[in-house]
């Protein structure tokens, strides 16, 4: 009886110990873009993997969504936006702190595997048997279709506007739309799924991505936005297609 009572208090003090430890590991939440789900998922597996009293938490949405939660109250303690206006309503609303530029991206036409619907160039976009989807102009996705509709006088009328851009990826790998426009790195993330078609230089737009820390965020929220743009961070990011900032 002895000896049960014994092992009882041991499993008890274990169990005890086992819940302190979990106390005492800090949890840094992080709301990021969209498009910055792969390569930050890695990121953070790398961050976690050398800093094990660490966990790292990802909200992943459209920018102008993240930022509305934050300036609402939702908890965050660093915030990657894919535009400078949509981290600039953040910053406006004393939510984040002083941004830094950390990534560059571009846009990309992205079609089902196989183009079924022989897309090639921007113009064919504009054919009226041609189903194409964009984000919302209200998240940088969204923005950046619309500029690079105007910059080559292209008159595409898209079928929906998705909430982020991968919605929109999601839908071009479920062939639901002939085509999308996203940013090159989600084309290389869909790997085989889909095909990227490029779009000329001098009518692409290359957008900044920006990240910030939180005024209440702790020591580890500062140190993981530090690693994003260390040499390991910027190499996980370039294997994702991202331009250096």
């Amino acid at each position: 009886m002895r000896g049960a009572t014994i092992a009882i208090a041991a499993a008890a003090a274990l169990l005890l110990s086992a819940c302190s430890a979990g106390e005492e590991r800090d949890v840094i939440t992080v709301s990021a873009a969209a498009s910055l789900t792969d390569a930050f998922t890695e990121i953070g597996d790398a961050y976690m993997a050398a800093h094990p009293d660490t966990e790292v938490r990802f909200n992943f949405a459209g920018s102008s969504t993240l930022a509305e939660q934050i300036n609402a109250g939702a908890p965050v303690d660093a915030f990657a936006a894919a535009s400078p206006a949509t981290m600039q309503v953040a910053v406006e609303s004393e939510s984040v702190g002083t941004p830094r530029v950390f990534a560059r991206n571009s846009m990309s036409i992205a079609v089902p595997d196989g183009n079924p619907a022989g897309i090639s160039s921007l113009e064919d976009l504009a054919r009226p048997d041609v189903t194409v989807i964009v984000c919302n102009p209200a998240v940088p996705c969204g923005a950046g279709a619309v500029l690079v509709f105007e910059n080559s006088d292209a008159d595409v009328t898209p079928a929906s506007l998705e909430p982020d851009v991968r919605a929109v990826l999601t839908k071009i790998v479920a062939d639901e739309a002939d085509a999308g426009l996203v940013y090159r790195t989600d084309v290389t993330a869909a790997g085989a799924s889909v095909e990227g078609i490029a779009i000329p230089d001098d009518v692409n737009v290359t957008n900044d991505y920006l990240i910030a820390v939180a005024p209440d965020a702790p020591a580890s929220a500062v140190d993981f936005v530090d690693f994003v743009s260390s040499p390991d961070g910027q190499q996980v990011l370039a294997n994702w297609g991202f331009l250096t900032p």
